[in-house]
């Protein structure tokens, strides 16, 4: 009989392992800040990389950029060695590949207006009911006319071109509120302004190059540059969101594999589900359910097992607890849920241990064989083999530009679609109305019949004016005209 592949995480009475093919099972890494879930999701990435498997991460404070580089300058990891008597243990780096939103810190990440679809779009945007039937709407209406929306400068065409056409579209689409227009496009400036236009554009990220290995069999570590992006929540959470859907929409089902395809960090995981609307809720809840039979784990990293919603707890199988704080009434009542989400041990008061525990010390319970929690268990997590010390400058770019990848994302796309298509719209719009204008000022201008025949009369008597039949015949016509001739 073949052994399971094991990940090993963390020693307690003897080592503690995730079994492979329960990974995708998913997970959750939570505790308080500064009790050391940064340092567990690291461990737990270098041993998926061991087994190559493809790992997705978001570095929200910058210090997982060492990853690529072996560690052993930290005495505080060498003791850690030394106290868990860990055997064959060695420092090594693993394959990295930089993301940024940004394009400064690593390869640019873009998707298309149209892939990130109107509900997650919504969410970014914080609109309301009202106005994410709006956007919905113009998404339809741009479907409807072949108008493609690519980047923002498209969105924002494409609702001015609906705010404009208000009247055109009620009939066919429905009311479309100048208000809720309005408050779109002063939400897609404010967007603009934070930058988190960056992530609208081509080409767009091809999710299949997260799951990459390489010449040594190592899955590669995918890094996202987080720091400046979580200074807008809620693009932060979105985009990983739109992230984790294309996975899953894009993958083929495999059932249950022997290890994941790809393992995928949210962390800050308490951002997805603040403030969340119902129906983007329970997609997350759907796909979370679904995508592990895609060969996708999900491992959720927060602060409290709480800031997760029941029907997305209930299904990560693996958890890590670090030490909560209780200093409150509240906090009480926290640790207490959080103690119950672990299956009973006799021989551990959870609710207790939790708030004991010290930096590094850690409540574990994986999946068995069979798919069951074990018992929780009080350990020390494994420490990591990669350098603690975030990478220079000058290290980064060389790992960027030395990225199989680098070149393709950094060259920008900029094709026909939405806004080209209905400025030249404008354009003829312009010229047409203009055209009228002038045809209508011509219009007035142009000559009656009436005078028409005077001028041709002035015309001729003008002719008559060299003749001295015609002087007199003038003269005459001038005197009836002002009451004078001569007298007889």
């Amino acid at each position: 009989m073949v052994e399971p592949l094991m990940l090993p995480i963390a020693e307690s009475k003897e080592t503690i392992s995730i079994l492979a093919g329960m990974a995708n099972r998913h997970g959750l890494i939570a505790g308080a800040t500064g009790t050391g879930k940064t340092v567990t999701l690291r461990v737990l990435a270098e041993q998926f990389s061991r087994m190559g498997v493809p790992v997705f991460l978001a570095d929200i404070k910058g210090d997982l950029s060492g990853l690529p580089l072996p560690g052993g300058e930290n005495p505080k990891v060498r003791e850690r060695v030394e106290l868990l008597k860990l055997k064959n243990f060695t420092f090594e780096g693993y394959p990295v590949v930089f993301w940024d939103v940004l394009g400064e810190q690593g390869h640019p990440v873009r998707t298309t207006i149209s892939e990130m679809g109107p509900l997650l779009l919504g969410r970014i945007l914080n609109l309301n009911e009202t106005q994410s039937s709006i956007l919905t709407m113009a998404f339809k209406i741009a479907d409807d006319n072949g108008l493609l929306l690519l980047d923002l400068k498209d969105l924002k065409a494409m609702i001015q071109f609906l705010g404009d056409n208000a009247d055109r579209f009620r009939t066919q689409y429905g009311n479309i509120s100048k208000a809720s227009v309005g408050a779109i496009q002063r939400n897609l400036l404010t967007l603009d302004h934070e930058r988190g236009g960056r992530f609208f554009g081509e080409p767009s990220l091809n999710i299949h190059d997260f799951i990459q290995t390489d010449g040594k069999g190592k899955g590669v570590i995918n890094i996202l540059a987080a720091d400046q992006l979580m200074q807008s929540p809620k693009v932060y959470a979105t985009m990983l969101l739109w992230m984790l859907s294309e996975l899953f929409e894009q993958l083929p089902e495999v059932g249950d594999p022997e290890k994941p395809k790809l393992v995928f960090f949210f962390d800050e995981a308490h951002l997805l589900f603040e403030d969340i609307p119902k129906a983007l809720e329970d997609k997350i809840e759907q796909v979370v359910r679904l995508i592990r039979s895609k060969g996708i784990g999900v491992y959720f990293v927060t602060q409290n097992p709480m800031d997760i919603p029941q029907e997305v707890l209930g299904q990560l199988g693996n958890r890590v607890q670090h030490a909560l704080r209780a200093f409150t009434p509240n906090d009480q009542k926290a640790v207490r849920a959080a103690a119950d989400t672990f299956r009973v041990n006799p021989k551990l008061k959870v609710a207790e241990v939790i708030t004991e525990l010290k930096v590094g010390e850690v409540l574990v319970s994986v999946l068995d064989p069979k798919g069951a929690p074990t018992p929780v268990e009080r350990a020390f997590i494994h420490p990591p083999q990669s350098r603690l010390t975030p990478l220079s400058a000058e290290e980064r770019s060389g790992i960027i530009q030395g990225s199989f990848l680098f070149g393709h994302y950094e060259k920008e796309v900029d094709r026909e679609s939405a806004y080209e298509k209905l400025k030249v719209k404008a354009e003829q719009q312009q010229i047409e109305t203009e055209k009228a204008a002038e045809e209508k000022i011509q219009e007035k201008e142009k000559p009656s019949e009436a005078s028409k025949l005077i001028g041709a009369m002035a015309k001729s008597a003008a002719h008559a004016i060299g003749s001295q039949i015609g002087r007199q015949i003038i003269r005459r016509v001038l005197g009836s005209i002002f009451g004078s001739g001569r007298k007889k």
